[in-house]
C-alpha cells in the first residue's frame, strides 16, 4: 500500500498535522493488512509531522535510519535518529545506501557519495550500520518495471545486500506475540 495509490499521480503531497494524521490513521487502521507480524513503514527522511505523528501515535518495535554517506544526508540522519531517541524508540541501526558504485564494463568501484559517512555517523551515535545497499542499475530497472531486484533477480549481489539488512533487522526486532 502506498500514499500514491490515494492520490493523483502527479498531485504532490502537501499535508501538515491533522491531515497527515487522517492519512496515516486510514493506512494503518482501514486497510486489510491480513495477519502481520511487523509492518514496515517507509517514511521520508526527516523530523516532520509524518514522523512525530506515527512515532506519537502506534506502537514501534523500532526504527531503521537510511542514508547515503553524503554530509548533508548525514544531517537529517543524525536529527532523525535523535528525534526517534528523544520520542523513546528504539533505532535499530542505520543502513549505508548508494554506497558504492561498480562499473558495469570494468567492475571498478567509485564512491559517488563518500565512502564511510553512515559508519562513523553509527560509532558517534553508539549504533550499528546494519548493511550497505550499492549504487547498481539493476536496483532502479527492476524497481520501475515493478519486479524489484529481490523478487527478479534473488541470487544477485544487489538482493543479497538487501537480504542480509532484513535479516539484521528482524535479529534485533522483539519476538512477535504468539
Amino acid at each position: 500500500m502506498s500514499m500514491g495509490f490515494l492520490i493523483e499521480e502527479t498531485a504532490p503531497v502537501v499535508w501538515r498535522g491533522l491531515m497527515v494524521m487522517s492519512a496515516v490513521e486510514k493506512l494503518l487502521r482501514q486497510v486489510d493488512w491480513g495477519q502481520l507480524d511487523y509492518l514496515v513503514i517507509d517514511m521520508p527522511p526527516g523530523t516532520g509531522d509524518v514522523q512525530l505523528s506515527v512515532s506519537q501515535n502506534i506502537p514501534i518495535a523500532g526504527a531503521v535510519i537510511v542514508s547515503t554517506p553524503q554530509d548533508v544526508a548525514l544531517l537529517d540522519a543524525r536529527k532523525g535518529a535523535e528525534m526517534f531517541r528523544k520520542v523513546h524508540v528504539p533505532v535499530l541501526g542505520l543502513v549505508q545506501n548508494m554506497s558504492v558504485f561498480q562499473c558495469p564494463k570494468c567492475k571498478h568501484e567509485t564512491h559517488i557519495f563518500g565512502t564511510d559517512g553512515v559508519k562513523d555517523l553509527a560509532k558517534t551515535l553508539g549504533l550499528d550500520v546494519l548493511g550497505d545497499v550499492p549504487l547498481h542499475i539493476n536496483i532502479r530497472e527492476t524497481c520501475d518495471s515493478g519486479q524489484p531486484v529481490v523478487i527478479s533477480q534473488p541470487q544477485s549481489d544487489a538482493a543479497k545486500a538487501y537480504h542480509e539488512i532484513a535479516m539484521e533487522i528482524l535479529r534485533r526486532l522483539p519476538v512477535p506475540p504468539a
